[in-house]
């Protein structure tokens, strides 16, 4: 006869299958939908091109042949592409970031927006487009964009080691940073002439229509790093995610832990920022989606978000190009619309049942 002890493991190990199944079928059905959006995403577009020919040019260019119609081709291999997959990359990292944000300091609130790294890069753009003024000689807005992206990271560490600051009191930092970045760049809209006005407005509501093949890959490069790294710290952020105190009890070394995750969130939300201009929400929703699935085990959420953060990424890009087509919105006007009530929702809801 079954002791007690026994069916209670047995009762554990079906559910902890039956959670495990749940997590690995959510990741596998977000990662089909997003390659089927994607390879639907391809074929959109104001030029009338035909599936078939559009996946004609993409065989021929993986195959080397040469293409018979190279204004079509440019369309698609220039244009759309590194479009779709920037958005695919983009969603992805700053997803991840929100995701191990929010876990490392039990925050709601916390992704690189509210941080005040998205503010500090429109404030280094802003600075290149209206003044034409670099922080480094030829680094143009992207290096701008960048350096100013760091600047706040640098001040909440600097907070941090010298104050002691606790994760609430790092959130708060960030966002009086926020607000500071953003209230500069109006400043420099006010005296800027109506083209650059134009640009950098189009700039700080984020837009994926100036990625190319080159941009695309050091933002890729850096976001494989950084999400190895942050997979790798899953179970550190696990930790962290139940409490300071706790944490340290259990052998963590929670600020240096905090400090090195921080840095190379950062790193990662500057990359994608410093292409790509302010896209919001994505980072802070995506997250809480996924975490209302998958649970806080961050194992799965980093994932999960990654994933999930691509789609919601690749769908705001299909509006955004499609809506008021032959006009092509920018991509972060459509994640504003789509994520602020949809946060609004997610937060009423399960504000406290998504952290247990």
């Amino acid at each position: 006869m079954p002791t007690l002890s026994t069916t209670a493991e047995t009762g554990f190990r079906r559910a902890y299958r039956s959670k495990f199944f749940k997590r690995v079928t959510f990741i596998t059905v977000c990662t089909i939908i997003c390659i089927v959006i994607a390879l639907y995403s391809v074929a959109l577009g104001s030029s009338d091109i035909s599936f078939t020919d559009v996946y004609t040019i993409i065989t021929n260019a993986l195959l080397g042949r040469e293409q018979t119609n190279s204004t079509e081709a440019y369309i698609v291999l220039s244009l759309r592409l590194p479009r779709i997959i920037g958005a695919i990359v983009c969603g992805a990292a700053l997803s991840i970031c929100g995701a191990a944000m929010q876990s490392m300091m039990k925050n709601p609130l916390a992704d690189p927006y509210t941080m005040g790294i998205s503010s500090g890069a429109g404030f280094g753009a802003a600075m290149a487009i209206i003044f034409g003024f670099e922080l480094i000689a030829g680094g143009g807005i992207v290096i701008n964009a960048f350096v100013c992206a760091v600047i706040p990271a640098l001040v909440i560490l600097f907070l941090s080691k010298v104050r002691k600051a606790t994760p609430t009191m790092m959130i708060l930092c960030g966002i009086s940073l926020m607000y500071v970045f953003n209230a500069l760049t109006q400043l420099f809209m006010l005296v800027s002439s109506p083209d650059d006005l134009s640009a950098v407005y189009t700039w700080m509501v984020g837009s994926l229509a100036n990625v190319g093949w080159s941009d695309l890959l050091l933002i890729t490069i850096v976001t494989v790093l950084g999400s190895i790294y942050i997979q790798y710290m899953a179970n550190q952020l696990n930790v962290m995610g139940i409490g300071d105190e706790s944490a340290k009890t259990m052998g963590v070394n929670v600020d240096r832990q905090r400090l090195a995750i921080l840095m190379v969130i950062t790193l990662v939300a500057a990359a994608v920022v410093s292409f790509t201009g302010v896209i919001g929400f994505v980072g802070l929703i995506s997250p809480h989606i996924v975490r209302t699935v998958l649970g806080a085990d961050n194992k799965f959420l980093i994932i999960g978000s990654a994933i999930f953060g691509a789609v919601l990424l690749l769908i705001s890009d299909i509006i955004a190009r499609t809506i008021v087509a032959p006009t092509m919105l920018p991509v972060g006007v459509v994640t504003a619309c789509l994520g602020g009530p949809l946060f609004m929702y997610l937060i009423l809801r399960n504000s406290k049942e998504v952290w247990s």
